[in-house]
Parts: structure tokens; sequence; C-alpha cells
């Protein structure tokens, strides 16, 4: 292994501390798309967007297939739109696990999950012939080079490995505990008071 190779992050969770210091994170678990010399970019995977499901957003996009219904997967169906982040919001992203037979114009995290940010891939969707595994937001969590390795060392994130079911399933509100549990560490032991052990 090359000494000087940079520690990347792609394919990992990083689980907010209660001292991030922006609210905006607060409590948030973020995949890790892309992270390089150059930067950072990751999805909130665990904050639903107010009263919109996929669904709505398909019919506004007018991506429904003739008739108006949806033909996905039961897994993607009443999938929910997740806030991705405070940059482009009004961009969507779909990240989704890989599949051998089609790459749905997305481009390669790492070998198990893709991320696109194309309309074929919600077309797909839209026709039942979608991955089995996707999540949608809209939105994503970018930082500068250098700022996302200067916000870990002054404890703002926690680093985790990311799961399937943490990614994809609906059950939001325990991805935050679940994430952390991975490496031992229970939510109600976090100090919001930052420090160096």
């Amino acid at each position: 292994m090359d000494d000087d190779a940079p520690f990347l992050l792609n394919g990992q969770l990083l689980v907010a501390s209660p001292g991030i210091g922006d609210d905006r994170f607060a409590r948030s678990v973020v995949y890790v798309c892309a992270h390089s010399d150059e930067g950072a970019m990751g999805i909130v995977v665990n904050k639903p967007a107010d009263d919109l499901v996929f669904a709505d957003l398909l019919a506004q996009l007018k991506l429904l297939p003739e008739g108006g219904a949806i033909h996905a997967p039961q897994n993607v169906r009443n999938m929910d739109v997740l806030h991705g982040g405070p940059v482009e919001t009004s961009r969507g992203f779909v990240l989704h696990a890989a599949d051998p037979k089609r790459d749905f114009g997305s481009v390669a995290v790492n070998g198990e999950i893709r991320l696109s940010a194309n309309i074929e891939i919600l077309q797909a969707i839209a026709r039942g012939e979608g991955p089995e595994e996707a999540m949608f937001a809209l939105g994503y969590a970018g930082w500068s080079p250098g700022q996302l390795e200067m916000e870990m060392q002054d404890n703002g994130w926690i680093l985790c490995p990311a799961r399937h079911d943490i990614l994809f399933d609906r059950d939001h509100e325990t991805k935050y505990a679940r994430a952390l549990s991975l490496i031992g560490v229970d939510p109600a032991m976090l100090s919001a008071v930052p420090g160096h052990a």
C-alpha cells in the first residue's frame, strides 16, 4: 500500500456529532459520494422532505407512464424525497444499488453503489425498470478542498461504514442511531462539547 495515497471517504457514512456547529446538519447521516483533494460531495440519507414523496415528484416532472401509475418495485413506489443537503436544493440525485445489467446513466461511488443526476433513471423507475434499491434526494452536501478533513479533525463528523439498510430503507428516524451503533457508539453518550482524546 502506498503511504502517500490519500485517505478517501467514498462510500462511507458521516454522522454529525452533537457539536457539529451547523443546525442544517444536526443529527444528519451523510453518504459520501465523492472525496478527493478537490473537495467532497455527499447526500444526506435521513432527512425526508415534508409532504413530498417520489410519486409527486414524478407527476410534477411529467414522468409518469401512460395512465399515471408507477410500476416500480414496492420498496421504491412510495419512496420519500429526501433533503440531500443545502447545496443546489432544486437539483435531484438518485443513489442506488449497482445493477450488473444496466448503469442508468449513473457514476460509480464504489462497486456496490452508484449516483445519478440523470433523468433516465427517473424514467426507468417510473416504468418499473429501475434499480431494486434506490433513494431520491434534492440537493447535496459539499465541501471545498480540505474543509471536510478540518471538520472531522474538529470532531464535527463521526466516520461509519455504510450499509444498504441504512442507505435505502425508509426508517429515517433510526438511521442516526443505527449508523453510530455500527461502530459501537450510543448517541446518548455523545457530548456537544468538542475535545480531543
